[in-house]
């Protein structure tokens, strides 16, 4: 039972099977009916189970989160959404370690097939050349596909504050402290899969397609690790000016943590808000110089989720939400 959102952190702090899954929707759907929420549950592709707290069809905001957790990984996904060729380096290393694996796997599964080879009459060299002509492909495209399917599926992480606890934790505070009159405006969704890439939320865009449209996103994806809160526009908000300075209503500095809206130089975020034609990906980022980066996601040391800035959000998202002037 959820007294508090961030009771999260220790009863269902892994969300991976569909029993883990199905315990944290009871229990989220207990304490939002206490709050006086209507709560359902939508199904989408895959298995995706979407949870979504007031009505979609009356809404002009999402507050969004996924509460999916992702499977463990030797080394953190590194992401610096502002410098794409940091970015793209590290994921080119990760694939590149990825084949390399894979033509490893190739080699030793070379020998074993070279040797029952032998045991039916043929020598060597004629395994051998079994092997490359014939066999060495597909093992390697094989083991680059099971490599790549563990890294989606395989053994759960156990720490997941970060990612994404905290946009969870956040949005059930943003909707603990939205006043009852202003409630109407705002449908908070968790979506399901996002680990495996964006799957709920694109069950949910295509259920909800006509209301999307216009609705502003605001998707909530590990906030909880450092001190620089941004927010990343897609590029239809970006190309709408009204919709995009009003998120300055949002901005602010908070001692040395600061809220910002990212407008300048190219920029990614891979989250839900890319399903949205007004989505707005927001994350915590640590900065070394000039460089902002998240890492320890996706790993055993993802274990911070900063109190503050939980409540930097719900501040600044509930006030944005209710100074709309639109009734």
């Amino acid at each position: 039972m959820l007294i508090d959102p961030l009771d999260i952190l220790e009863q269902f702090p892994v969300r991976k099977t569909k029993a883990q899954k199905a315990a944290f929707r009871t229990a989220v759907r207990v304490y939002a009916e206490k709050m006086g929420y209507s709560v359902s549950v939508e199904k989408g592709s895959f298995g995706a189970c979407n949870m979504l707290l007031g009505n979609p069809e009356k809404a002009r905001y999402l507050v969004t989160a996924h509460y999916d957790t992702c499977a463990r990984m030797l080394f953190p996904n590194l992401i610096t959404p502002c410098n794409m060729l940091p970015y793209l380096g590290y994921q080119f290393l990760l694939m590149l370690m990825i084949a390399l694996c894979s033509v490893a796997l190739a080699f030793l599964e070379a020998v074993v097939l070279a040797g029952i080879t032998m045991l039916f009459g043929r020598n060597l060299g004629d395994a051998w050349v079994i092997f490359v002509g014939l066999v060495a492909p597909g093992l390697i495209w094989a083991n680059v596909f099971l490599l790549i399917l563990l890294l989606l599926i395989g053994p759960s992480n156990k720490k997941n504050a970060n990612d994404n606890t905290s946009g969870v934790v956040t949005l059930l505070e943003i909707a603990r402290t939205m006043p009852e009159n202003q409630r109407h405006k705002v449908c908070f969704v968790l979506f399901d899969l996002e680990e495996a890439g964006l799957l709920g939320s694109g069950s949910y865009r295509r259920r909800h397609r006509k209301t999307t449209e216009n609705q502003l996103v605001l998707n909530l994806d590990c906030v909880g690790d450092g001190d620089n809160l941004r927010m990343f526009p897609t590029k239809k908000l970006f190309r709408d000016r009204q919709k995009l300075t009003s998120l300055y209503k949002a901005c602010g500095y908070f001692g040395k943590k600061s809220l910002l809206v990212h407008e300048k130089g190219n920029y990614v975020y891979p989250s839900d808000q890319k399903n949205f034609p007004y989505g707005v990906g927001i994350c915590a980022l640590q900065k070394k110089k000039k460089l902002l980066y998240m890492s320890r996601i996706h790993t055993s040391k993802d274990t911070i989720l900063d109190e503050t800035n939980v409540n930097i959000l719900r501040a600044a998202l509930t006030t944005f939400i209710c100074c709309d002037e639109v009734n």
